[in-house]
């Protein structure tokens, strides 16, 4: 059965999960939203259309997933509640101090009308938060430690691009080594936020734009750069696209724990991501769990869910049966 799937927003992550759709045989891309021109865009896939969000009201039984790509800053706080009034919806909402606010009042929205939700899906939040429950579960003894990059963070990137005299915008997340080597070691470090990330923010800024009152925007921003040693370097739209043009990503989660009657054994869990292209990546995650909360509704759940709460084996397109003989 062939679930059909929408795409709500045409940016970075639009376009990255319209490739990951290509490759998923069971899942059917039926349209691109956009607030847009809708004639201004130019999609990958033939034959599927460009339909402005004011009409998508009309597509409310010809899609069974909507997956929504605004930015966490201002777009999905509003968008993913009021879309999932009108369909199943996915969603990358990536502000982890607001997630348990977020889920409550897509939560809400969606048990009013049968539908399932899921949020914050991709690769942090979604699959390091995953590791991050294992690693605990498996070490109860034990300290977690993340690192980001290095690499380009779209949701700071576009928190930047929406501060007034911005043009365009690039923030480079950068673990400081010192400190994820010392938790590699198994001593346990205690490491502040500050200690363990910089940011590094290139801007292009509008004609006329004051510098300094947008480097202190972007340097006491909160839950974004406030709690960051941040440097901001103004370059030319010319320098940004010749220089930032790609959008690789990637980092490590870590528990180090202890095990043992005395606790005398010292355990390191590390998962690492290297991503060429942090879109594409976090595109082919949610087009998985799209898969899965097609399956989920079909069985007769509603409501909102993270990825705690959905089994990996409705991620996949094998069988169970099929699983069992190739992976477990």
């Amino acid at each position: 059965m062939t679930t059909r799937v929408g795409i709500y927003g045409y940016g970075n992550l639009g376009r990255g999960i319209e490739r990951a759709l290509k490759y998923a045989e069971d899942l059917e891309l039926v349209a691109v939203f956009t607030r847009r021109d809708p004639s201004s865009l130019t999609l990958s896939t033939a034959g599927v259309p460009v339909v402005s969000v004011n009409d998508v009201e009309s597509y409310k039984d010809k899609i069974d997933v909507m997956i929504l790509c605004g930015g966490s800053a201002t777009d999905l706080p509003e968008q993913t509640p009021v879309l999932s009034k009108l369909f199943n919806v996915i969603d990358s909402f990536d502000t982890h101090a607001k997630i348990p606010e977020h889920f409550a009042n897509v939560d809400a929205a969606a048990r009013a009308t049968n539908h399932i939700a899921l949020i914050s899906a991709g690769w942090d939040p979604g699959m390091f938060s995953l590791n991050r429950l294992y690693a605990n579960a498996v070490l109860p003894n034990g300290k977690d430690y993340t690192f980001w990059g290095r690499g380009v963070s779209q949701g700071h990137s576009d928190a930047i691009r929406r501060i007034e005299g911005v043009a365009d915008a690039r923030q480079y997340t950068c673990p400081i080594e010192s400190a994820l080597e010392a938790v590699r070691s198994g001593s346990n470090p205690e490491l502040t936020t500050r200690q363990k990330h910089t940011r590094l923010c290139y801007v292009v800024l509008k004609e006329g734009a004051d510098a300094a009152k947008v480097e202190n925007e972007i340097k006491t921003m909160p839950n974004y750069f406030s709690d960051y040693d941040t440097t901001v370097n103004f370059i030319s739209q010319e320098e940004l696209n010749k220089n930032h043009r790609g959008l690789p990503h990637g980092g490590f989660v870590l528990r180090s724990g202890k095990t043992g009657f005395n606790l005398e054994n010292n355990h390191v869990i590390e998962y690492s991501l290297k991503l060429d292209s942090n879109p594409e990546f976090t595109g082919s995650v949610i087009v998985a769990y799209a898969r899965a909360i097609a399956r989920l509704h079909n069985e007769g759940v509603n409501g909102c869910k993270t990825v705690f709460d959905i089994a990996p084996a409705y991620l996949s397109p094998l069988s169970g049966e099929q699983l069992r003989a190739t992976m477990l």
